[in-house]
């Protein structure tokens, strides 16, 4: 992919490791901050005002994937060493702008504002949209469908409920009464990414149930901490625009959600509005079971299980931003025991602007974790130049 040979502009889920939920804030959690909008932030913003820092470059994510160029594309090339320069125009950035405006125009006049055409509409990860057909392709054999893009227009017959693969799933990872055993655990491992130039650097995971978790990745500029305590989340890293992001919405769902897998007894209230009765779909040739729900921020969700072993083998969420819904996609594998459950070793993280990998390689459960861990984190110190 060509993104990775810029520089990555990750969104909320940019370092994060997984993503989805919410449950009950306990004493002492902070209440939730106000996000830093775009233009109090970013210089030059124009047509993108009035979203917060996390959607805006979620935004740009979803240019990245629906042209198939990286940021020094669109921006000067000084830009990959220096912030301020992705202020600077530049004539594909007048063009975003005028074709931002084309499209909410669009949509406005032919579908009362629904987010019916976006830039992935008419681009698919080229510069230039096709204007004639292709044979090649017409009769050519089709792409294997895409799993995620499976959706339910008649429930299949037969399927099972959604209770009833997250019941296979409960006890797949050990079942109900191990779950309620695990109380808190710490994880080391690695974590390799477009941000760290796929160098795999040292990673450290705290979590405590019922829901907070922070995830820290000791770069070498300084390090990059995802953190929730329950109520609140926060990214705080030395590769970002901004120091200190405070999440929020569809944001803040994703880090509640990572808090949530992170102790499974608690998935069912996870979600609202669960649906099962996809079509048949498989990952990496074996059939899967999908289930569906909304988090409290209103993101989509769903939640891949395999159909044999009952285990959770990929997560995607969607966010959405001012040109258009982006997928977060996390693939989970190598399922070891810990202290009679089951837990995924291996992470793939999968976003429009970023793909990471995680790999842990120590577990321990059930010990005392400081309370700070998962306060909100000091802003990263900016890189040295």
């Amino acid at each position: 992919m060509k993104l990775r040979w810029g520089r990555t502009i990750t969104g909320a889920v940019g370092t994060a490791c997984v993503c989805v939920l919410g449950i009950a804030p306990a004493s002492g959690q902070t209440a939730p901050e106000k996000p830093q909008m775009a233009e109090d932030v970013f210089k030059n913003v124009q047509v993108l005002k009035g979203i917060s820092v996390s959607e805006f470059m979620g935004t740009m994510g979803f240019f990245s994937a629906s042209l198939g160029l990286n940021c020094t594309d669109c921006h000067v090339s000084d830009s990959s060493s220096d912030w301020a320069k992705y202020a600077d125009d530049t004539a594909l950035k007048r063009m975003a702008r005028r074709m931002i405006v084309m499209v909410n125009t669009l949509n406005k006049d032919n579908f009362g504002g629904r987010r019916v055409v976006t830039c992935y509409s008419c681009h698919r990860f080229t510069t230039r949209p096709k204007v004639i057909p292709s044979l090649a392709e017409q009769y050519g054999t089709p792409p294997p469908d895409d799993p995620n893009e499976v959706e339910i227009i008649k429930p299949a017959a037969g399927a099972p409920s959604a209770e009833q693969i997250l019941d296979k799933y409960i006890q797949a990872v050990g079942g109900a009464q191990a779950l309620a055993k695990l109380t808190s655990f710490t994880a080391k491992g690695t974590y390799q990414g477009f941000d760290t130039d796929l160098e795999a650097l040292p990673l450290e995971v705290f979590a405590k149930a019922p829901g907070e978790r922070t995830a820290i990745v000791h770069m070498h500029a300084g390090d990059s901490i995802t953190a929730f305590d329950g109520r609140a989340g926060w990214i705080a890293s030395p590769d970002k625009p901004v120091a200190l992001i405070t999440l929020a919405g569809e944001d803040l769902d994703g880090v509640k959600l990572d808090a949530v897998l992170s102790f499974p007894a608690g998935i069912k209230q996870a979600l609202t509005g669960w649906r099962a009765g996809f079509p048949a779909a498989t990952i990496n040739e074996r059939a899967v079971l999908i289930v569906q729900g909304t988090a409290a921020g209103k993101s989509r969700v769903k939640l891949f299980f395999d159909k044999e072993s009952g285990l959770l083998v990929r997560v995607l969420r969607y966010t959405d931003t001012a040109v258009g819904i982006i997928p977060a996609q996390t693939d989970y594998s190598d399922y070891r025991d810990v202290a009679g459950v089951k837990m995924p070793f291996h992470w793939v993280a999968t976003w429009t602007d970023g793909q990471s990998t995680i790999d842990l390689s120590e577990v321990q459960a059930n010990v005392a974790i400081d309370a700070a861990k998962f306060a909100r984190p000091a802003p990263a110190a900016p890189p040295k130049r």
